[in-house]
């Protein structure tokens, strides 16, 4: 068996169908991945470390002089911490894509008979499994600090859902931004003049009502502000506190769910299609 077999079995698995063929391309690089995922075990450390501290500073450091109405900081934080840790983790597919780059590994994922889009498929699925652990790990750090879910099994399981499927349809963006910098190393300062922006000029760790003017505009129509407003409504965090009379934030589930259709209308192309472009060279 050749060397490249070896390492991707389930390319010997391939059909007639082409929808079959894309499948198992897809999940040979997904289990590639989380193989890799497995055998280092700090990329899981390093991704809870920094919720994990935001969550200790914020209820314990901060908790105590930020007054929300109806309910306790610690309620109001979570849902913020949790969208920040999914949309954080969401850079991983953007490093990702461009360390293969650099390394080598696309090309040689270009001698075998696979299809293109499977690369992409691979990455952005094995980054929603680290998600999906990093939002588990939260969600137990959150319970010993005193937060709790105050609606039922099924609200629980959509917000969980709507974070998910907000961090898979944001790490086609960061794919897209991982193959176009030049190198790995940019891409870190690159995200988070992104990232930054989008979630501290938020409704994640303070209510918008309390910023000036043109933050408090530009937090109401956040996308990551609908995300957290949502996510707190199915959890039950919401207190008291007023909901801003803008269309994201009064339909706040709505909002996420039209928001990620369209980043993975928009970006899965854009994708796909640099990808071929980078992978030709």
């Amino acid at each position: 068996m050749s060397a490249a077999a070896a390492r991707l079995p389930a390319t010997a698995a391939r059909g007639n169908s082409a929808a079959a063929n894309w499948a198992a391309d897809g999940w040979t690089v997904t289990r590639r991945n989380l193989i890799k995922i497995k055998r280092s075990p700090d990329m899981i450390i390093f991704a809870v470390l920094q919720p994990v501290m935001f969550v200790l500073l914020f209820s314990q450091v901060y908790g105590g002089s930020i007054n929300v109405a109806g309910t306790d900081y610690t309620q109001y934080l979570m849902a913020g911490i949790f969208a920040q840790t999914v949309v954080f983790g969401s850079t991983f597919s953007g490093a990702a894509m461009a360390q293969d780059l650099k390394e080598g590994i696309i090309d040689r994922f270009r001698t075998l008979p696979m299809s293109p889009s499977a690369v992409l498929i691979g990455r952005t699925n094995s980054d929603l499994a680290l998600n999906a652990i990093s939002v588990l790990i939260m969600m137990g750090t959150g319970l010993l600090v005193g937060w709790r879910v105050n609606t039922s099994f099924a609200s629980f399981l959509a917000a969980v859902g709507l974070l998910l499927l907000f961090s898979y349809s944001f790490s086609w963006v960061m794919a897209l931004l991982g193959m176009t910098v030049r190198t790995p190393e940019t891409i870190n300062n690159a995200s988070f003049m992104i990232l930054f922006p989008l979630t501290f000029i938020s409704n994640a760790f303070v209510q918008s009502s309390t910023l000036p003017a043109p933050l408090r505009i530009f937090a109401d129509w956040n996308p990551v502000s609908a995300l957290v407003q949502a996510v707190r409504e199915l959890f039950g965090n919401l207190g008291t506190t007023p909901v801003p009379d803008t269309w994201p934030m009064q339909h706040a589930v709505a909002t996420v769910l039209i928001g990620s259709a369209a980043m993975l209308l928009i970006f899965v192309p854009l994708a796909v299609r640099k990808f071929e472009s980078v992978s030709s060279r």
